[in-house]
């Protein structure tokens, strides 16, 4: 029983928490390296500032391919992390789900 308990700890544990619905509006800069927060307890949201720590979950680092405003996911559950695709609105373009 005891393995059971930890094992659903451990699962909760990496379950992102939804910093807000919807995305964050984020001026990226080409070149430029950006760690997008991936656990969702971060205070620079949408950027990781290594409260994943102990989470089991990592941020996704990534190189902006050009210099614009990125719609960075901010509930954790895209279907294409890091961007937004609207899935804690109900679009759910890869999954195929309703």
């Amino acid at each position: 029983m005891k393995r059971d308990v930890q094992e659903t700890v451990d699962a909760e544990m990496r379950r992102p928490v939804a910093a807000q619905h919807g995305p964050y509006a984020v001026q990226v800069e080409e070149g430029n390296v950006y760690r997008w927060c991936r656990c969702g307890l971060s205070a620079t949201q949408p950027w990781c500032d290594g409260s994943h720590a102990g989470t089991g979950l990592e941020p996704i680092e990534f190189i902006a391919p050009i210099s614009e405003i990125f719609y960075m996911c901010g509930c954790k559950q895209s279907d294409n992390p890091p961007y937004c695709f609207g899935n804690c609105r109900g679009n759910n373009r890869l999954s195929g789900e309703t």
